[in-house]
């Protein structure tokens, strides 16, 4: 009887799982691979992506473009390769550049601490005489996220002017150096010092030494510096706003950020010794989501290839960002399938 009961409910456990598995993950993961890229954008915008931008860069092979969805739902304008979108953290990879430079030129230490350099954060963030800036870089300082701050998405907008206030007087995640945890503040302050050993702003230093050498003449700070009209429309999953017009940083082309990503990845970005201090410090692809837009910007070695990744459409559950890893693992297996 009471293996009766015990199978009745392990079946019952069974049937409730099955009904919490995100099965359109499962579809499009299983799903037989298409022979070309276009088919595998064409298929995710058939998942529920509103609009996607993908450029692939193989060695040896001009660059190539394809685009699926609305660049704009409400006027139904198609999805543009040459639009610009908001590509979030994939820019703590040009800050992280910026930081190697620096040290190269003596402009600043990886080895010195947030203290020294901010000594106003003294009493305001826990351990900050025993956080380098290289432990800043590369997520292992221990200093709070800001944006896992509910009380920070209340009014993001507003809030975002004031981010840091968000992570201070907090307790730390952990001892600096005794854990890994992804924290957007450590970038927030690395910008800041930046300014601080400059005299003038880390968007100025980026432009001069990383943009205009690359000539990467589609990438900006802000949202002020471009047209709007030329920016891809960015949705939230059951939100009809659209965030085109919110203020969330960066914006580049695709092409922009593939040229950026192989200089990164080939060395041409970095002046002599300094892609071994970078090498040290940090990695040599990122991903970016903000409300409405969500980017992956890979390297892959073994078929010398750089895929950017352009989608807007999110939600902050994990189910859109899970799709979107899906897509751009099953388009780097169709270049592979073609080598």
């Amino acid at each position: 009887m009471k293996k009766k009961i015990l199978r009745i409910v392990l079946l019952v456990g069974t049937l409730i799982s099955l009904f919490f598995v995100p099965w359109i993950l499962v579809w499009a993961w299983i799903l037989p691979l298409p022979n070309t890229i276009q088919e595998q954008v064409d298929e995710a915008i058939g998942h529920g992506f509103d609009g996607m931008i993908v450029y692939v860069d193989e060695a040896g092979k001009p660059p190539a473009f394809y685009t699926g969805g609305w660049k704009d739902r409400e006027n139904k304008i198609p999805a543009d390769p040459k639009s610009l979108f908001k590509i979030a953290s994939i820019s703590k990879l040009y800050t992280a550049v910026s930081i190697t430079k620096l040290a190269k030129d003596n402009h600043l230490s990886l080895d010195k601490t947030l203290a020294y350099y901010l000594p106003e954060l003294v009493g305001r963030i826990e351990n900050v005489e025993k956080i380098t800036l290289k432990l800043m870089v590369q997520h292992r300082s221990g200093i709070p996220n800001f944006t896992d701050n509910p009380a920070y998405w209340e009014n993001e907008q507003e809030n975002g002017k004031n981010a840091l206030e968000f992570a201070l007087d907090l307790s730390a995640s952990f001892e600096p150096d005794k854990s890994y945890e992804y924290s957007n503040t450590n970038y927030l302050l690395l910008r800041k010092i930046i300014d601080k050993v400059l005299g003038y702003s880390h968007e100025q230093y980026i432009k001069e030494n990383i943009l205009r050498p690359l000539q990467l003449n589609n990438t900006f700070f802000s949202l002020k510096e471009v047209n709007i009209d030329d920016v891809m429309s960015g949705y939230y999953v059951g939100i009809e706003q659209d965030f085109k017009t919110n203020e969330n940083g960066m914006l580049a082309t695709a092409e922009d950020v593939g040229l950026f990503l192989r200089a990164l990845n080939d060395g041409s970005v970095f002046n002599e010794g300094e892609k071994e201090i970078y090498s040290s410090i940090y990695e040599y692809e990122h991903g970016g989501l903000v409300p409405g837009y969500q980017s992956l910007a890979e390297y892959h070695e073994d078929i010398d290839a750089v895929v950017v990744q352009f989608i807007n459409t999110t939600d902050f559950n994990g189910y859109e960002w899970n799709l979107s890893e899906i897509t751009i693992n099953r388009i780097v297996k169709i270049i592979k399938r073609k080598k």
